[in-house]
């Protein structure tokens, strides 16, 4: 018999409080991090506004986790605010749970809807806050700087 893959709830109103907060530019939040409650349930775990160090350890090597955070880009002449969606399979998830995330990440994007930047990880180094930020301002297009080359 096939296993069949049904939607994840999505209806807790957390989540798309703690989504429209981390967006809110007169709202502290920085970061949301959301986990399963039970098989098919998504709820908001934690929010903060600290740094992503902070965001990034709120996820957790055995279980798989989705999140959402703003990033500061620019220069010294722009500042411009960008967002990250995150799933998270950590190393400990199991096949059936790592296959249940790629199908029901598609609802929790239903209420996290605007980002600039996808990430799928797996391992703490997916998650760098260097390498994101990079993938960030490769995806926001032009890149002035400051005129300086590397």
């Amino acid at each position: 018999m096939a296993t069949e893959y049904i939607m994840v709830d999505v209806s807790d109103p957390a989540i798309a409080q703690a989504y429209s907060d981390v967006r809110s530019d007169a709202n502290p939040t920085t970061w949301a991090v959301f986990g399963y409650q039970g098989n098919n349930k998504i709820v908001l775990t934690n929010s903060g506004s600290g740094p992503w160090s902070e965001f990034v350890a709120n996820f957790d090597d055995s279980k798989a986790q989705f999140g959402f955070v703003r990033v500061t880009t620019g220069d010294s002449e722009s500042k411009r605010a960008k967002f990250v969606f995150v799933s998270w399979v950590g190393t400990g998830v199991g096949a059936l749970a790592k296959a249940k995330v790629s199908v029901h990440k598609a609802n929790v994007k239903e209420v996290i809807r605007d980002y600039a930047v996808e990430v799928h990880a797996e391992e703490r180094d997916d998650i760098n806050e260097d390498k994101v930020l990079e993938r960030v301002v490769k995806a926001g297009g032009a890149n002035y700087g400051t005129g300086k080359r590397d």
